[in-house]
């Protein structure tokens, strides 16, 4: 038997409030060895810095992995983003978007199994930007050769390591001659280094065509910042939407899953929300935390229940509650 891990749990803001409760005790029947460190949202959230204290970076720093659910950023106004934030202060240079055909949810695009690098640090997601003049406002776009670099290896690596055959480097360079420029050249120089994988330039509108038209041409996708915030979630909704769909946030010394939907503050307390954009990173967290064989009979479980659609929420095509779900997906845990 595996041995207990400590792992950070952000339950956030929103859904992932009432989720986190039902879901972890799920995994624990499912037979996770898991000591939670639940770090709540402040009372009072400073309107500068936001909600991420000292105290959750302190968490993550020291268990190395943590389990996150979405945060609300308020719009035009206020602090930058919680998951920004946390990306920038944990390091975390990679984001991995799995965008898998889950068994039994209806999808345009059967059988389908597409990755997303995204470069995390910079771009214009670092929130650099001034008024010139009133009513004109500048953001900046930041590319650096150094974290294109590491990003472009990252992903190439992990294109290798998990028998990915095709990498496509996704860039408006015709555009934006520098920066994009440099993103697309420095991830063909670092290519020639990968000569079994085949890797090639594809603007960013092109490729969201092509991804709709025939996305099995595709295997791996590297993009930058705001690309890779965009064709993520486009290829979510290949598969079926966020319930087939897990990320993940990867530094040189902590890891942070994440829970990517669960925003709609109206299903607070209802007993209506579809638990898959929770359980589904969880089950990638349970295998990266070398607990394996529970990740599987839980993945089995989930595949059995959405196969059946016997017990599915709303949102799903069936009539269940959360509660009920989540009570056939214990129920199918061989």
């Amino acid at each position: 038997m595996s041995a207990t891990k400590k792992v950070s749990l952000i339950p956030g803001d929103v859904l992932g409030r009432d989720l986190a409760g039902p879901v972890t005790e799920l995994l624990a029947k499912a037979g996770a060895q898991v000591e939670w460190d639940w770090l709540e949202m402040p009372e009072q959230i400073d309107p500068e810095a936001g909600p991420v204290s000292a105290a959750w970076l302190d968490s993550i720093k020291a268990n190395g992995v943590a389990l996150k659910a979405p945060i609300s950023t308020p719009v035009a106004a206020g602090y930058k983003s919680p998951s920004y934030t946390l990306r920038a202060e944990l390091g975390l240079f990679a984001g991995i978007r799995r965008c898998r055909s889950l068994k039994g949810l209806d999808s345009r695009y059967p059988d389908l199994d597409l990755v997303v690098i995204r470069e995390n640090t910079e771009d214009v997601y670092g929130g650099h930007e001034h008024i010139v003049h009133p009513g004109v406002v500048e953001s900046v776009k930041v590319v650096t050769r150094a974290a294109t670099e590491r990003i472009m290896r990252f992903g190439f690596d992990y294109a290798r390591k998990t028998g990915r055959e095709k990498v496509a480097i996704i860039h408006k360079a015709n555009i934006m001659k520098k920066a994009d420029g440099l993103f697309l050249n420095t991830g063909l120089d670092v290519a020639k280094e990968f000569p079994d994988l085949q890797a090639r330039g594809l603007i960013v509108d092109n490729t969201c065509m092509q991804l709709v038209q025939n996305p099995y041409q595709f295997d791996m996708l590297i993009c930058g910042n705001m690309y890779g915030d965009i064709i993520s979630d486009l290829c979510a909704g290949l598969v079926g939407g966020m319930s087939a769909v897990w990320g993940v946030d990867m530094g040189e010394d902590c890891t942070v899953f994440e829970m990517l939907h669960g925003r709609m503050k109206s299903l607070l307390g209802k007993d209506e929300m579809n638990p898959l954009p929770m359980i589904m990173p969880a089950i990638q967290l349970l295998r990266h935390i070398d607990q394996g064989e529970v990740a599987d009979r839980l993945q089995k479980a989930v595949e059995t229940v959405v196969a059946e659609k016997k017990h599915l929420t709303e949102d799903l095509s069936g009539n269940a509650s959360t509660s009920e779900m989540l009570k056939a997906i214990e129920g199918a845990l061989a």
